[in-house]
């Protein structure tokens, strides 16, 4: 009997329309997620009905195996943001996974907690942390497997510009390594649009922060010609300071030369779906691609990425974080 699994199917079927109508959505992420987790349900009910469980021996394994996961993801977290502050020192990015292990394992023992005191005010408090961890949990997970759908689904075929995001550069004018990757990605798509028949152009584009020395796209071409791309195709956008910024320059010179241009965007792996949802706001026709990135760096990355995604829907966030917020409070005076 496949009734339990019509949702699922529904979802999925949205979820496929929505990539073929507009890959850079993050709707198909969160239609994806749902179509995973209401099939899990659907399972769940099938083999309820099939080997029926009469006492809750089956809640509280599935109770304890949570929170080994949420343990063991927190230990990760942690070790990885120290692994972060040790190689790249003291930033953002490695205090982020840092602090996502600590309130993680919090969590856990704020629910260990509250399992041992049964305080109606520690439930209601376990409970209301639990709902909007379980909801950024359940949205970073749709963005995690959604992104790394989007960087397997195939490119078209024709491409006028091959556009390099830039980023920071290493004592004001060396390409550093993760820029590098971005370059050499490029430079492996643009001879694999060249040997389809064209000849795309690549542009550069970054502009100069305070503390470099040249504009980033003007390293970043350097470091091309010095490799042996010819610099006749290539392009600098040196204008931008923020990824925004890159793609709506970037879409004026490709506009001004070619109306109706087509683009490949080369970013790295971590910031191709964010990337991707950027160029579709500011109105870019391309989608992106992105390069790999070193294994220690990705997680704190990801969540950096999810984090700035979140910023841009904030309004949808807030209303439901509110909700919930006030359904705790409803628990409680009904306790």
């Amino acid at each position: 009997m496949l009734l339990p699994y019509a949702p699922a199917f529904v979802c999925f079927l949205v979820f496929v329309v929505g990539v073929l109508r507009e890959r850079r959505r993050f709707s198909n992420a969160v239609f994806l997620g749902l179509s995973l987790l209401l099939a899990a349900g659907g399972w769940t009910y099938r083999l309820h009905q099939s080997h029926p469980v009469r006492d809750g021996r089956v809640g509280v394994t599935l109770l304890v195996f949570a929170l080994l996961g949420i343990v063991t993801l927190a230990c990760f977290l942690v070790l990885n943001g120290l692994t972060m502050i040790r190689k790249e020192g003291v930033g953002a990015a490695g205090l982020l996974s840092l602090m996502t292990g600590v309130a993680l394992a919090s969590l856990a023992a704020l629910s260990v907690a509250t399992a041992v005191l049964r305080g109606r005010t520690l439930t209601t408090l376990t409970a209301t942390a639990v709902a909007l961890t379980g909801y950024a949990g359940f949205l970073f997970v749709c963005f995690v497997v959604y992104a790394f759908v989007y960087g397997r689904l195939n490119l078209r075929r024709r491409a006028d510009y091959v556009v390099v995001l830039g980023s920071g550069l290493v004592g004001g004018s060396e390409v550093p390594p993760l820029l590098a990757s971005r370059l050499e990605r490029a430079r492996a798509v643009h001879g694999r649009l060249s040997r389809r028949g064209r000849q795309p152009v690549l542009l550069t584009s970054g502009g100069q922060g305070p503390d470099e020395k040249l504009p980033e796209s003007h390293a970043m071409a350097d470091y091309l010609v010095a490799r042996g791309f010819p610099a006749a195709l290539i392009q600098r956008e040196d204008r931008s300071t923020s990824t925004e910024e890159n793609l709506r320059f970037s879409r004026s010179i490709m506009e001004e030369s070619k109306p109706d241009y087509r683009c490949v965007i080369v970013t790295n792996n971590y910031h191709a779906f964010r990337a991707a949802l950027t160029a579709r706001r500011v109105g870019v026709r391309g989608n992106v691609v992105g390069s790999p990135t070193a294994a220690y760096f990705w997680p704190s990355a990801m969540i950096r990425e999810f984090v700035a995604i979140c910023r841009t829907y904030w309004r949808t966030h807030l209303a439901f974080c509110l909700l919930v917020l006030a359904g705790g409070g409803a628990l409680w005076r009904l306790g």
